[in-house]
């Protein structure tokens, strides 16, 4: 079983930055595509960012798109996303996941394994 730990969370003001984490308890990295998603409260759990299994490949939502970074290192098993310029809407709990692909893919039932995720709170 394939655990997925995610970290980096917290409070911060609008206009500020964050860099979440994300370790596997194993390895699975150098064949798996990996993602981030998020979840407000009162909404469904939205796609974030998502990359390849050598990082070649990149997609980001239009919400994120030019504030977030996504990116991986294979050998130390982690994940990262990388969140600048944080607006009160981007408030919510960040959850990586760990894709049965070796590609880049928005789609959730791609997802085979899923941290516990970590609240990112951005005040106004």
């Amino acid at each position: 079983q394939v655990q997925l730990v995610e970290s980096g969370g917290g409070l911060v003001q609008a206009g500020n930055s964050l860099r979440l984490s994300c370790r596997a308890s194993r390895p699975i990295f150098s064949n798996n595509g990996m993602g981030w998603f998020r979840q407000a409260p009162g909404k469904e759990r939205e796609f974030v960012a998502t990359i390849s299994w050598n990082g070649g490949t990149t997609r980001y939502s239009d919400s994120v798109k030019g504030r977030f970074t996504i990116s991986r290192d294979n050998r130390a098993n982690t994940l990262y996303l990388q969140m600048n310029t944080l607006k009160p809407e981007d408030t919510a709990v960040y959850y990586c996941a760990a894709s049965r692909l070796s590609a880049a893919t928005s789609t959730p039932d791609t997802y085979r394994y899923w941290g516990q995720g970590t609240q990112v709170t951005v005040s106004s």
